[in-house]
């Protein structure tokens, strides 16, 4: 698949043919994933803008147009920048499919908290880059390699990813606002309206747990359901 130059779809970058330059310009596209990145972390998705990098860079925005076309291009290559950040055991000759992926669910779950715009974008942009297709690979590998085939194999990728940036998703929202104020204001009104939450009063304090040890159990969880799965 070719995607034409002007066209602004999620993962377009990965599919458009590079454009002819002239000359090599001082500018590249390492430089401006690297400024994205950086935009990201400070001010979010909103904050992003071809306008903002080339400021940022101190270019002139047109100059930009020599590496991205758009900016989702811009969107998607810093996505996979960051996932690079992602390190993995093992790899095709890991003798434990689990640890390997648990490894990659702890350090997808890091690398989503330190860079809390990633979350919602891997959860809407196809994850075609270089860097994550080679994390993806190297989970199928280990699912592959633990007995998992076909529809269950990719089904069992899915649950392990969609459960990682789901979390990691909602821990970030919750981080973007007074979240000690908001849990307490929460924990206030279930023990004001416990006749109506008398489970969730019962076990408020669980509730409103930390959010390691959540997702530690949770994804301790997954991994033993899934190992059940294969094993039926």
């Amino acid at each position: 698949m070719v995607v034409k130059r002007n066209e602004d779809v999620p993962g377009a970058v990965w599919f458009r043919e590079p454009q002819q330059r002239r000359k090599a310009p001082a500018l590249n596209r390492a430089r401006i994933v690297a400024a994205a990145v950086d935009r990201l972390d400070r001010e979010g998705i909103d904050g992003l803008s071809l306008r903002k990098i080339a400021g940022d860079l101190d270019v002139h925005a047109t100059s930009l147009y020599w590496h991205v076309a758009t900016k989702g291009d811009v969107l998607d290559l810093a996505l996979d920048e960051v996932f690079a950040e992602i390190t993995l055991p093992g790899g095709h000759s890991a003798t434990d499919w689990k640890e390997v992926v648990l490894t990659y669910m702890r350090q997808l779950r890091a690398m989503l908290l330190r860079h809390p715009w990633a979350a919602s974008l891997a959860s809407t942009r196809p994850l075609a880059g270089p860097h994550a297709l080679a994390r993806s690979e190297t989970v199928y590998a280990a699912l592959d390699k633990a007995g998992f085939e076909g529809i269950t194999l990719s089904a069992a990728a899915a649950a392990i990813s969609n459960l990682v940036i789901a979390t990691a998703s909602s821990q970030a929202a919750w981080a973007g606002q007074a979240e000690a104020n908001s849990r307490e204001a929460l924990r206030q009104r279930i023990a004001h309206d416990q006749e109506l939450y008398p489970t969730l009063a019962t076990h408020l304090a669980a509730f409103l747990g930390d959010w390691d040890s959540q997702f530690e159990i949770t994804a301790q969880t997954v991994i033993a359901g899934l190992d059940a799965k294969r094993k039926e």
